[in-house]
């Protein structure tokens, strides 16, 4: 397969799912200029609980949790991540409660020129794709999430020659510069590009 014919599936889907692509970046627009430290760090929870889940659990675990990822003792994450059948609902609780001395600082990381190198650097259980997954979901259009499914769509079309099992700084980087390139033939920011994959891929539109 083609980067072509990747721009081609893209195409066919582009008008069906634009109205939830635009949905949800207002989603994400709005926390980022109205939510507050508590909102912004239920959302970087949901990110720490994706990595090796999905956005599906970590969006019912959102759901149940709400603020209480601020707040709830370490035994109560825990059991309420296994409630909603994390894989690992201690070792993402522990993540959550050692995160804490974010919170009333989030809306400065944020506004730093690259937010995305610190909390990679900083911030325990968030590397190069969950940093991007959170700094996206705030509306920051310009991170790309390369998870599973979006490397091995750039897999089958050529984009990349393997997948990788790690990330390095470097290899992120450029993963994610190629992908751009496609995003901008596409006449999309790489965060609303994503959207667009999604749709392509599970037909429907996620955070």
């Amino acid at each position: 397969m083609s980067i072509e014919r990747l721009l081609e599936h893209l195409e066919i889907i582009r008008i069906e799912a634009r109205p939830l692509v635009e949905a949800r970046w207002a989603e994400f627009e709005e926390l980022r200029q109205r939510g507050s430290e508590d909102d912004l760090y239920s959302e970087l929870c949901f990110c720490i609980l994706t990595a090796n889940w999905s956005a599906h659990g970590g969006m019912r675990a959102q759901k149940l949790i709400g603020h209480g990822f601020s707040t709830l003792s370490l035994e109560e994450l825990t059991e309420k991540l296994r409630a909603v059948g994390h894989r690992y609902p201690e070792a993402r609780a522990k993540y959550i409660v050692e995160n804490r001395w974010l919170l009333g600082n989030l809306k400065e990381v944020i506004a730093q020129p690259d937010p995305r190198e610190f909390i990679v650097k900083n911030v325990k259980g968030l590397g190069w794709k969950e940093s991007s997954h959170f700094l996206r979901n705030v509306a920051f259009a310009d991170y790309a999430i390369l998870d599973k499914h979006v490397l091995r769509t750039m897999h089958q079309h050529g984009l990349i020659d393997e997948i990788p099992k790690g990330w390095t700084r470097k290899k992120y980087l450029d993963y994610e510069k190629r992908l751009r390139k496609v995003a901008d033939v596409f006449g999309e920011s790489l965060g609303k590009f994503d959207l667009y994959l999604w749709y392509m891929i599970k037909k429907r539109v996620d955070k």
